[in-house]
């Protein structure tokens, strides 16, 4: 414990610091830049919230596009370490707010994103290199406790590590499936296109996939295979971003693992850049005395989140069935691209107190996105029950039931009935609970 709290080298958290402030500032320039606020947060008539946060709606008018202006701008000052406390909580919290808004603009690296920005507000990232230690010299330091870098070796390794967890399935593995799928789709790829109708190769992908994400950590951690296991990094999301055009990512990842390496090898490739002897900071032999309740409580914090981050992305243990199927337990699980779903979905309105009835289609509400999402998706599909039957009301309807015709293929499968069309949805609660109305995928084993 005592290691968490020793003084070291200052500038690879600096770095750190730089490259999560310039991803924020690409981020927010690339959804300005094509269209994506318009398409994500204006022109849509409804969004899945996620549940317990139906009061997060979009900013009116140009509320958006200034917020994703801000939001760029605020990556900069954390860039530079300017106004550095104020400028992440901020990118924190605007950022978790867009992110809450729709569940379908919900991936994993986002979450990653809010996690990484939340730890950042409570570190000392500023007294380094950065325009806050220009402005007050009394804050510079060349030196920072350990314990920030040893959290974001963990988080990305969580990353990683139950990526890979996921990956220990029979689709994944054995039958190479959502990997085969996609390849199909991309024979167009210049150079090695035509390789991917070869009946083995997603397979293949597939395996080398699960054994990277499972072993990647251990070999950045374990210095004589750390360059080797960053090269291999750098190559593997290089190569998945140019394959299946995954936004920033893989730049996100290549950007922030370097945290692996030793706290001064920022400082060390630069005085091999300019050819000049490595001088090493000079660091405390302990921290400035601290309080002794204080450090009691950040490291009973640190364990809490550590905990948390552990039990998360197993939580769908807790409910029976298929995960990639009910998707009960999925997201904030770090499972990256374990699925392909396509499916069919409509929705019949009765009124209780007649025998009128009503055939509603999801597009009604939903844009190309949000439907192809909500498809497979069993909590967006009881949300939008939910919606409709509030819509039926509000037009008059005083007891409408709604009830969902929805079938679905995972992975290339047949498709088959999704949600039990005998169940009124309008009546089923959301939240955590198990949702039972979910029929059984038939014909699953291959």
């Amino acid at each position: 414990m005592r290691a968490l709290f020793a003084p070291v080298p200052a500038s690879a958290l600096a770095f750190f610091r730089a490259a999560f402030g310039i991803a924020i500032f690409v981020g927010a320039a690339r959804y300005l830049g094509y269209g994506w606020v318009t398409e994500l947060y204006v022109t849509p008539e409804y969004h899945f919230t996620y549940w317990g946060f139906d009061w997060v709606k979009p900013w009116p008018g140009i509320g958006m596009h200034v917020h994703y202006a801000l939001m760029g701008l605020l990556g900069l000052c954390v860039a530079a370490g300017l106004f550095y406390r104020a400028s992440i909580a901020l990118v924190f919290g605007m950022f978790t707010y867009v992110e809450l808004i729709d569940k379908t603009a919900y991936l994993n690296h986002y979450y990653f994103v809010s996690l990484v920005a939340l730890l950042m507000i409570f570190m000392p990232l500023h007294r380094a290199y950065s325009l806050d230690a220009l402005r007050k010299p009394e804050l510079r330091r060349d030196w920072m406790p350990a314990w920030p870098a040893w959290i974001f070796r963990f988080q990305l390794g969580c990353v990683y590590f139950f990526a890979g967890v996921a990956k220990l399935e029979k689709d994944w593995l054995f039958h190479g499936e959502p990997m085969t799928i996609w390849l199909a789709a991309r024979t167009d790829f210049p150079l090695v296109g035509h390789l991917f109708d070869l009946p083995w190769l997603g397979q293949a992908m597939s395996i080398a996939g699960c054994l990277f994400d499972l072993t990647i950590v251990f070999f950045l951690l374990w210095r004589p295979t750390r360059l080797w296991a960053y090269l291999t990094v750098v190559v593997f999301h290089v190569a998945t971003g140019l394959l299946f055009n995954i936004g920033l990512f893989p730049l996100i990842m290549i950007a922030l693992t370097p945290i692996f390496f030793d706290p001064d090898w920022p400082r060390r490739l630069w005085a091999r850049f300019k050819k000049v002897p490595y001088q090493a900071p000079e660091l405390p032999e302990h921290l400035p005395p601290r309080s002794p309740l204080l450090r009691q409580m950040g490291t009973a914090a640190l364990a809490l989140y550590v905990a948390v981050q552990l039990a998360l992305p197993m939580r769908h243990l807790l409910y029976p069935g298929n995960v990639l199927w009910n998707q009960e337990g999925w997201r904030f699980s770090w499972r990256v691209m374990l699925i392909e779903k396509s499916g069919f979905l409509k929705f019949e309105v009765r009124d209780a107190n007649s025998e009128r009835r009503w055939v509603v289609y999801p597009r009604t509400f939903l844009n190309d996105r949000q439907l192809q999402l909500a498809t497979g998706s069993p909590d967006m599909i009881l949300q939008l029950a939910h919606h409709i039957a509030a819509d039926f009301r509000s037009r008059g309807v005083e007891h409408p039931q709604v009830f969902a015709d929805a079938h679905l293929s995972l992975n290339g499968r047949p498709s088959s009935r999704f949600i039990d069309p005998e169940v009124d949805l309008a009546k089923e609660p959301r939240g955590l609970v198990h949702f039972d109305w979910v029929l059984p995928e038939q014909g699953a084993a291959r």
